[in-house]
């Protein structure tokens, strides 16, 4: 059975390699969206801290799968879609962990409290954007389920929207309510960087949806 099994690795199609890498990417991203929300509830420096280790665990994951894309893609003559996409959609899926570990690392670089409602609305979206990422992400195998990939599609443009709103307000009511000007620095920047995520998510979502258009 092994020696069967052996050949028939020989025959499978080495393309099928990059949805492994790319569906593993979105699963580790789904587990970071939900530990980020578990980061700004948790009232305690020190749980968060913990809490932070974990998701820096998790980046470091994505980017050794991040690797192995690229690592395949120079050794791969034949790809299941254009170079470029394959490129593109890595990197876009790397800035997202990227950018999720960075804002949970702040609020405890910062010493900011957590318990903020921008905070909390922007952590609540990201975790539905990764959702939605990894639910476009895995269709792409098939491509046979177009209408999950397109509602996946239309809801990370509608986070992306909605995390516009929630730093607009969230910095007009910081400008209103703190009167610490450091606190202010130091919220905004966390806004700022949690609002890339949800950019980010868009960009994967583009380039998906270039994908799809191409080879659907």
């Amino acid at each position: 059975m092994a020696g069967i099994n052996s050949i028939l690795k020989i025959f499978l199609p080495k393309d099928r390699v990059f949805f492994q890498l790319f569906e593993s990417v979105a699963d580790v991203l789904v587990k970071m969206g939900e530990k980020l929300k578990e980061v700004v509830n948790e009232p305690d420096f020190d749980g968060r801290a913990k809490l932070i280790k974990e998701l820096e665990d998790m980046e470091h994951v994505n980017d050794d799968y991040t690797h192995q894309i690229f690592t395949e893609l120079g050794k791969n003559f034949i790809t299941p879609f254009d170079r470029e996409d394959i490129h593109y959609l890595a990197s876009a899926l790397d800035d997202i962990a990227d950018y999720i570990y960075a804002s949970a690392k702040k609020i405890n670089f910062y010493r900011v409290n957590p318990n903020d409602t921008g905070i909390h609305k922007m952590a609540e979206i990201i975790a539905q954007g990764c959702v939605a990422v990894h639910d476009a992400v895995t269709e792409l195998r098939n491509m046979k389920n177009m209408r999950r990939i397109t509602d996946a599609l239309v809801a990370i443009n509608s986070i992306e929207n909605q995390g516009d709103d929630i730093f607009d307000m969230s910095i007009e009511r910081l400008f209103a309510e703190e009167p610490d000007a450091k606190e202010v620095i130091k919220k905004r920047e966390i806004y700022q960087v949690m609002e890339i995520v949800t950019d980010k998510c868009e960009d994967a979502a583009n380039v998906i949806e270039s994908i799809i258009v191409k080879y659907a």
